[in-house]
């Protein structure tokens, strides 16, 4: 798959309605097909206050101050995370529920007239954890990042809400996970019997 690259991101917004909510802040860490970084960008995304609800605000740490001092527009974020991407390869955006983030993004690049820069397919880390749980023969209690991170022996504790750091941190756990499901020897014979190729002949055979 040299053809890939893949955008692990993490977006925080105002809130989970697209039409609703403004991006408050994006992380990305883009790697190759093998998962070797090619690059990081992250940014505080200037928002609208009433477009931030009191719940997000306290989750990701927004302040009204620090945003109008580091943040920058939208349209300048969203500029500089496509040039942030490998040219010529299909960029696959990967995450922990990253079709939330993908719904802001493109109706972010939309609405500043963007062209979107991303594949339509994702790859999600809570698919992947699950996938590892059926396999271990583990229970998963919740598919959030916190619970991934912290069945791979990464995390103790509460995960801080910032763009970048959930975006590392998801990268290290989808490589933790990767690495757990290497592939196994198949059995030498099938499971059960196959289709007979006479049903009519075997069933005489049994009367």
């Amino acid at each position: 798959m040299p053809e890939f690259a893949f955008a692990f991101l993490d977006c925080e917004f105002g809130g989970l309605d697209p039409e609703l909510h403004d991006i408050t802040e994006i992380g990305v860490i883009v790697t190759d097909y093998r998962l070797a970084e090619c690059g990081t960008g992250e940014w505080k995304v200037i928002c609208r206050p009433d477009r931030v609800t009191p719940e997000a605000a306290e989750l990701f740490g927004y302040d009204p101050k620090v945003w109008e001092e580091q943040g920058v527009p939208l349209r300048r974020a969203l500029t500089e995370l496509a040039a942030l991407l490998p040219k010529g390869k299909t960029v696959v955006p990967a995450g922990q529920n990253v079709r939330m983030d993908v719904l802001f993004l493109e109706r972010g690049f939309k609405s500043c007239g963007i062209p979107y820069p991303f594949d339509y397919h994702v790859i999600d880390l809570a698919t992947l954890y699950y996938s590892w749980s059926l396999v271990a023969g583990q229970t998963v209690p919740a598919l959030s990042l916190r619970q991934a991170a912290r069945s791979a022996g990464l995390v103790d504790g509460p995960v801080t809400h910032r763009a970048l750091a959930d975006a590392r941190l998801t990268l290290e756990t989808y490589r933790h996970y990767i690495g757990r499901l290497a592939p196994r020897p198949l059995p030498d014979a099938a499971t059960g019997p196959g289709p007979d190729p006479n049903p009519e002949e075997a069933g005489k055979e049994t009367d």
